[in-house]
């Protein structure tokens, strides 16, 4: 498409972009690290936190090939000028609501790059994901239900990212509560 990102429709970016799931890569724990050391410099408060987040930070699962990075930044810090740091190294900024803002890179007019990244930013204390991460991470039965849930809906929604993340809710809110009981006290 010769349009800008920024002038097409919801469903034109679908198309664009659909969903799609491959088999766990180890060059994605690669990625991470190589974006987290990018962003670290760039940050203006050490004591912030990144983490890998998402299924591409839980081995042996079916994912989108897509590197999710919660970036926690201490109270005090002005969200706006992070955000501002990391549009200004090329990052888009995709959607701004309250204390969270989602950033992307790796989006293209032809399509998706090799590397994806989707940024989280929020304050301390906000990361239900690193919960469900390890959740899965540990209990790697409840990893592979994860991903043959995935693996029904990667068809049927392939070209609806919203009503994909709908259908799997209910799972990772389940379990995230299971898992902020069990690890109480862990972040």
């Amino acid at each position: 498409m010769n349009k800008p990102l920024s002038e097409m429709t919801l469903e034109e970016l679908w198309t664009l972009f659909p969903i799609i799931l491959s088999e766990h890569k180890s060059c994605w724990k690669d990625w991470y690290e190589e974006e987290q050391q990018t962003i670290a410099a760039l940050l203006p408060n050490p004591n912030s936190r990144i983490s890998h987040i998402g299924s591409t930070a839980v081995s042996d699962i079916w994912a989108k090939p897509i590197i999710d990075i919660l970036i926690e930044i201490p109270s005090g810090t002005s969200m706006a000028d992070v955000k501002d740091i990391l549009t200004g190294s090329g990052y888009i900024c995709m959607r701004a609501a309250g204390n969270r803002i989602s950033l992307n890179k790796g989006y293209t007019n032809q399509g998706f790059a090799e590397r994806v990244f989707h940024i989280h930013l929020r304050y301390d204390g906000d990361h239900d994901e690193l919960y469900f991460r390890d959740y899965l991470t540990d209990h790697p039965a409840l990893a592979e239900e994860y991903e043959k849930l995935k693996l029904s809906l990667w068809k049927k929604y392939e070209h609806d990212r919203d009503a994909y993340t709908d259908a799997k809710s209910v799972f990772v809110k389940k379990y995230t509560d299971l898992a902020k009981m069990e690890y109480r006290g862990r972040y």
